[in-house]
């Protein structure tokens, strides 16, 4: 690991505008392994990835057709965004063929931990949380409940330099 940043945002408006703005420092090759429970935010962050990055709109969550492709509006990459939720093996991770755009497009894999690693040198790992409140727990469809996010950069790409968005004020 090159370095690690932790923060919390106070709702999901406001981690699509931190996921947008983290967007403009990516390039094709770019690797962004998320994790968090069920209701997290893996999906919302990368809404606002795909509004950062200027790629088509309607991301959704790719859980049931495993990838989807989120070509670009413009001149930049596309955005590829797996969910490894429910695969087992390492020959289900090869079956999804991420390695054929990993070069030419930013790739978010959710649930992709200890999975997709091997998919590139350098990568963000990025970790959202919903915190229980006392002993309430979270409720997945409160859009104003505050997430933890905890971003580790690792690899050359991100030696020394972690993206623009964290070192602002």
């Amino acid at each position: 690991m090159q370095w690690t940043h932790n923060f919390t945002v106070r709702s999901a408006a406001e981690l699509q505008r931190f996921a947008a703005a983290l967007g403009a420092d990516l390039v094709p090759g770019d690797l962004l392994i998320l994790s968090g429970g069920l209701g997290a935010g893996k999906t919302t962050f990368t809404q606002g990835l795909g509004q950062g990055l200027s790629v088509r709109p309607g991301i959704i969550s790719p859980t049931f057709v495993l990838v989807r492709v989120h070509p670009p509006l413009a001149a930049g990459p596309a955005l590829v965004h797996a969910d490894a939720y429910r695969l087992e093996s390492a020959a289900d991770i090869d079956d999804l063929d991420l390695e054929s755009t990993m070069d030419s497009s930013v790739t978010v894999v959710e649930w992709g931990a200890g999975r997709v690693e091997h998919l590139a040198a350098s990568r963000l790992e990025i970790q959202l949380d919903r915190p229980r409140i006392a002993t309430v727990p979270s409720d997945p469809d409160d859009d104003d409940e505050p997430r933890r996010v905890l971003i580790e950069g690792y690899g050359q790409r991100w030696a020394n330099t972690p993206p623009a968005v964290l070192t602002l004020d």
